[in-house]
């Protein structure tokens, strides 16, 4: 009986060894490591809770903040210290993330995006659409500084430009915004790529690149999904109306 399954297991034996199995072995062993690494990576966004509200002073972050949190209106002054909350961005309470905002004085803006961006889901960078002519430049700049962040850039938080102040005849759109804000970014990526270099040849500028060399900046070519929308925290009935943050809102359901 044994010596006549021998040539069977002899057979069975060749066939393991042959390149068809060794192919779906490979075949395997790849799905395995795909899928450990996606694990990896939901884990670490998973662990990501955090939303950043960022931007210069006097763009409406602290009262955007409370707006969410609370829905009313309330007065504000400029933040020289974070604060933070839960926002429940549904509506059975089981979805929330912790919404972080970041002073925006000049002196204090990328000490806290220091302390915070590790644990950044998503970065809202306000904007405010009234004074964004005058300020392009700073805006600009601050942006720039957020994008090139080599935190940043590895965990690729979702971004979204809130284009505050709508309420305001003289608000710019989200369109222009966006347009004079990859002009203002690329000409940045110009002026530091020539930055002079030091003795050991590393750049004394910062990071230069932004971007797909050769090409003219524009946000898709950023590592995360970036949007832009408008809104108004004040809203248009001021202090005793409802702000409009619908597009905002969405947005945070969206990236929670």
């Amino acid at each position: 009986m044994a010596g006549g399954l021998e040539p069977h297991l002899e057979a069975l034996r060749r066939e393991l060894h042959g390149p068809a199995v060794l192919s779906v072995l490979v075949a395997l062993i790849a799905v395995a490591i795909t899928f450990l690494i996606w694990r990896f990576v939901q884990g670490r966004r998973s662990s990501r809770k955090a939303v950043l509200l960022l931007g210069l002073c006097d763009a409406g972050k602290t009262l955007l903040f409370a707006r969410l949190l609370s829905g009313r209106y309330r007065d504000t002054q400029t933040s020289i210290t974070d604060s933070s909350a839960v926002y429940r961005v549904s509506q059975d309470k089981s979805t929330n993330v912790t919404l972080i905002d970041l002073p925006g004085h000049e002196s204090l803006r990328l000490q806290f995006l220091e302390r915070f961006k590790a644990a950044a889901r998503a970065i809202v960078f306000v904007v405010d659409s009234v004074a964004f002519q005058r300020e392009v430049k700073d805006v600009a700049e601050f942006l720039y500084q957020v994008l090139v962040d080599s935190t940043v850039l590895r965990n690729a938080p979702a971004l979204l430009i809130a284009c505050n102040k709508q309420d305001v005849t003289m608000a710019k759109s989200a369109k222009l915004i966006q347009q004079q804000l990859e002009k203002e970014l690329n000409t940045l990526r110009v002026t530091r790529s020539a930055a002079p270099t030091s003795l050991d040849g590393s750049a004394t500028g910062g990071p230069a690149q932004l971007g797909k060399k050769g090409k003219d900046f524009d946000f898709s070519q950023l590592p995360m999904k970036v949007e832009f929308v408008e809104c108004s925290a004040r809203g248009s009935k001021g202090e005793e109306g409802e702000a409009d943050l619908e597009a905002l809102e969405k947005w945070l359901v969206k990236v929670a």
